[in-house]
């Protein structure tokens, strides 16, 4: 019951506008600080929530300029039939078309029938909830939804002031479960020290069922609740009314008692128990409080892995964790432009999925390094590292991440690149260049903002490294290679890739007698030591160790090609 179809946004906090249609189950948003992540959940909250007032200050409005009014639109959809027929609300229904997503102030047959709730704030400060459509509007008619409409179709939240649907408080998802409400009549007037006892005998007893849901659903989650959940007298509770009476475990100790993580983790489970009375969640850092494997389980309850979705979900979170547990089509970007804000929907593309499960840290990061396989992304992990020792800031604190293509075609490179770029982040693209590129995929990356950068004409990394780097620089190499990969293996490569021409022993000779490193020995060095599938640093900590105490050090000395890409890609990370 009741899917925010679009939700409209104008003059709120960091939003200046904003019109998006949310997926109907699960929408995780991500995006850098200030972006509006949390606004966009505060904006539901306060539209959809039960509640008769709500406080406003100046820093609501957009750039404090009271002057223009605060104003949130949600179109709901999924409403049961006793909300969408002529008789309850017939001036403000209106159509919504699920195959192009657009919205008409009639309703007609073959799209769906829809009503928007708006919240309006001026300069008073004081929220005005109403109903919209054109024509009513045009008419000046004007109403609200009645209260029980409001309460049915509330968003719930769950947060670390979650603790409130851990008792029988108005509009707390113990409510929702099922139709049994307490009777507190005799209980409550017995104000004697058993009080508190004798009270949960009645209770549990009226309460048997949601009380069973709350047991099983707390086991189903590993949450500690004992055999039983009991519905006793919360002894903290200021005034004596339905919110008086809370969840307890099997020794009387109150489950608002639990922590952080355990309650949002119990709350979820019966938000998704509730799910016909209270469809619509929100979850404002879903990792907050968690640990990994029971932030897995959070997302689980709430049906992120469910086919169809059972809840319309809007969270945010930075943890990569939970990034990896969705699928792109659940996964939403915002993006803050010039004068408005844009949702971008990530996707269920190829290159979007294989990032998602691999690199999961892209999605949360401003600007992104594409590597064609893990040489490069070591590579860039040792220079940053390097880069450090200098005084340059971090990559990563910059709030940059790697993506790691796993070798094959440079095209996979760019392709990756283009679908990362389709949805706001700057990219750099970072590839051999010893295979040929499709240029229609290279230019399509480079005509939509991508940056790119590769070694000499026909060298790969290792190429570059070996023609470029100086002859003490070089010595380390192959004394590295000795050292990771055995002298034989190093050899036997060397003999392979020269033709018999050249063996590790007559170079480690020639250098003994300060002879220089020629040309053609550099470039069979440079092939020995990218056989495939048997490189001599094909590894992330190899190669990140290389950088940091080869390539960075000696760059100075190095030739220029290889300064010059070096030197372009620390300019654009460190221009971040």
């Amino acid at each position: 019951m009741a899917r925010i179809r679009r939700i409209q946004i104008e003059n709120f906090r960091s939003i200046q506008s904003l019109d998006w249609s949310p997926a109907p189950g699960f929408n995780c948003l991500v995006g850098p600080g200030d972006s509006g992540k949390s606004s966009i959940l505060d904006a539901i909250d306060l539209c959809l929530g039960a509640r008769r007032n709500a406080s406003f200050g100046d820093t609501d409005f957009y750039r404090l300029d009271v002057t223009r009014p605060i104003q949130i639109m949600a179109t709901l959809g999924d409403l049961p039939d006793d909300l969408i027929n002529l008789d309850s609300y017939g001036d403000f229904l209106r159509g919504f078309d699920l195959a192009n997503q657009t919205l008409e102030d009639e309703p007609r047959f073959g799209i769906e029938t829809v009503l928007t709730l708006t919240l309006r704030v001026e300069s008073d400060l004081e929220p005005l909830w109403q109903l919209y459509s054109e024509r009513a509007q045009q008419q000046g008619i004007e109403r609200n939804l009645a209260w029980k409409d409001r309460a049915r179709i509330s968003s719930a939240r769950i947060g670390s002031y979650a603790n409130i649907n851990l008792s029988w408080s108005r509009n707390s998802i113990l409510n929702r479960l099922t139709e049994e409400r307490p009777d507190l009549g005799g209980a409550l007037a017995a104000a004697a020290r058993d009080a508190r006892l004798s009270f949960g005998a009645q209770a549990g007893a009226q309460l048997r069922e949601p009380l069973q849901i709350v047991t099983q659903t707390a086991t189903n989650l590993g949450v500690p609740v004992g055999a039983s959940a009991q519905a006793l007298l919360d002894a903290h509770a200021v005034s004596i009314g339905d919110g008086a009476i809370a969840l307890h475990n099997e020794q009387g100790i109150p489950l608002r008692s639990l922590g952080t993580g355990s309650s949002r983790l119990l709350i979820a489970g019966l938000q998704r128990q509730a799910a016909q009375a209270a469809s619509i969640a929100l979850v404002d850092e879903v990792e907050f409080g968690l640990e990994p494997h029971r932030l897995i389980r959070f997302m689980d309850s709430l049906g992120a892995k469910n086919v169809p979705e059972p809840l319309q979900v809007f969270l945010t979170t930075h943890s990569p964790v939970a990034l990896r547990e969705l699928s792109g089509h659940q996964l939403f970007v915002v993006r803050s432009l010039a004068d408005h804000h844009e949702v971008r929907q990530a996707g269920i593309t190829d290159d979007v999925q294989s990032t998602l499960r691999a690199d999961p840290e892209a999605f949360l990061a401003k600007r992104v390094v594409v590597c064609e396989g893990a040489s490069e992304v070591g590579l860039m992990r040792g220079l940053d590292q390097h880069w450090g020792t200098l005084g340059h800031p971090s990559f990563l604190a910059l709030g940059g991440a790697y993506v790691n293509v796993n070798g094959g075609s440079p095209d996979r490179a760019y392709q990756r690149g283009s679908a990362l770029l389709s949805l706001g982040y700057q990219v750099l693209v970072i590839i051999d260049a010893d295979k040929p590129v499709n240029a229609e995929i290279q230019n399509a990356f480079l005509a939509a903002g991508g940056q790119s950068a590769t070694w000499g004409q026909g060298r790969a990394l290792e190429d570059e490294l070996f023609a470029s780097l100086p002859d003490a620089a070089v010595d380390r190499l192959i004394a590295l290679a000795i050292e990771v990969r055995e002298r034989d293996l190093v050899a036997s490569h060397i003999r392979d890739r020269s033709q018999n021409t050249l063996t590790l022993e007559a170079i480690q000779g020639f250098r003994e007698q300060g002879i220089p490193y020629a040309p053609p020995t550099r470039a069979a060095l440079g092939l020995a030591s990218r056989i495939r599938n048997n490189g001599w640093f094909k590894s992330v900590t190899t190669y990140e160790f290389i950088a940091k105490t080869i390539i960075g050090p000696e760059l100075n000395a190095s030739h220029q090609s290889l300064q010059a890409t070096i030197n372009w890609i620390e300019g654009w990370i460190h221009a971040a």
